[in-house]
């Protein structure tokens, strides 16, 4: 099961590096996204893997550590706020730019692939 859980992580954290590295503002905002949720998995995986601990006082004799979960808890708003934050952030620049790459410029050879050529038609 840890395998797994590593491999899930490992995953997440390189797609979101992935992303963020891309030219347009969506592939930055997913890429945070999927590293928010990479450091919400990290985060619940230090208070120890276990399936037979519980949560609630009273129910059995060993106790799951309250604390990954508290953090994780904080995590997923923080990251919910952050998010919502760079998704009006991207809205915003790509109505004052009219496009949605992250320097604000157009890619030099996008003229042949949007535009068609009328010349052949």
């Amino acid at each position: 099961m840890e395998t797994l859980y590593v491999i899930c992580v490992g995953v997440l954290t390189f797609c979101g590096v992935f992303l963020c590295l891309r030219g347009r503002t969506f592939s930055v905002v997913v890429g945070l996204t999927m590293l928010s949720y990479a450091v919400n998995l990290f985060l619940f995986s230090s208070g120890r893997l276990n399936l037979k601990d519980a949560a609630i006082l009273g129910m059995s004799d060993s106790y799951a550590d309250p604390l990954p979960q508290a953090l994780t808890l904080t995590a997923i708003v923080i990251g919910f706020a952050m998010i919502a934050f760079v998704v009006i952030l991207a809205m915003r620049a790509r109505a004052d730019l009219g496009n949605d790459f992250v320097d604000g410029r157009e890619a030099p050879d996008s003229d042949k692939f949007i535009k068609p050529n009328k010349d052949k038609i």
